[in-house]
């Protein structure tokens, strides 16, 4: 715990830095850094005049050694561990890691990362992918190949209703979620090419309801 205005931030803040760069700086919650700024401008009126007047006249170095060290704690633990951090994770270092990667695969998707960045995360294999969508996408391809054997195997349109088993009600709901997002426009062309190829009518499915059982 830090007495409250903490002297340092209070100096980085004077020199021009802003709220969110100090807490980067100093490793600590920008809601931390905040509170300190806070009642230090409280303290002293002309501070935010100061801290104006000098953000606007001194650019701040970016990415700064610390920045660049962050970077090679993250690469590190990555190749490490195999794998990249997980926001979830009951480890706050390992959320920590997580953000800081989310905020540079932002930059990367706006084209704003800094070639320095570029350099160290190379790597790391994958990291600028998005885990989520990643696993969103293997997801829906793994289904796409469940519908097709489900069909190969001579069986019917799955059904979302009425359903004789949880394999027919997962892809059921599958591929009704498909032309529901193909009627509003919203399923990707690429995806609704892959399904007229591989499952030709998925649009229509049933049309006499279910197929008399033998």
């Amino acid at each position: 715990m830090r007495r409250a205005p903490d002297a340092e931030w209070v100096l980085m803040y004077r020199l021009g830095l802003s709220r969110k760069r100090i807490a980067e700086l100093v490793r600590a919650e920008p809601a931390a850094v905040g509170y300190h700024l806070v009642i230090a401008r409280c303290q002293d009126p002309g501070l935010e005049a100061e801290h104006q007047a000098a953000a606007g006249a001194v650019p701040t170095p970016y990415p700064s050694p610390a920045d660049l060290s962050r970077m090679e704690e993250v690469v590190a633990w990555a190749l490490v561990e195999g794998r990249l951090p997980d926001g979830r994770s009951s480890d706050r270092d390992e959320r920590s890691m997580a953000r800081w990667l989310s905020d540079r695969r932002r930059e990367a998707a706006e084209g704003t990362l800094d070639p320095a960045y570029s350099r160290g995360l190379a790597q790391v294999p994958g990291w600028a992918e998005n885990p989520r969508a990643a696993a969103d996408e293997e997801r829906w391809n793994q289904r796409l190949a469940q519908l097709v054997d489900f069909r190969h195997e001579g069986n019917d349109w799955p059904r979302h209703h009425d359903y004789d088993s949880e394999r027919e009600h997962t892809l059921g709901v599958w591929i009704h979620t498909q032309r529901y997002k193909r009627r509003r426009g919203d399923l990707d062309p690429m995806k609704a090419k892959l399904l007229d190829a591989a499952v030709p009518g998925w649009q229509t499915g049933r049309t006499r309801g279910r197929r008399p059982r033998s």
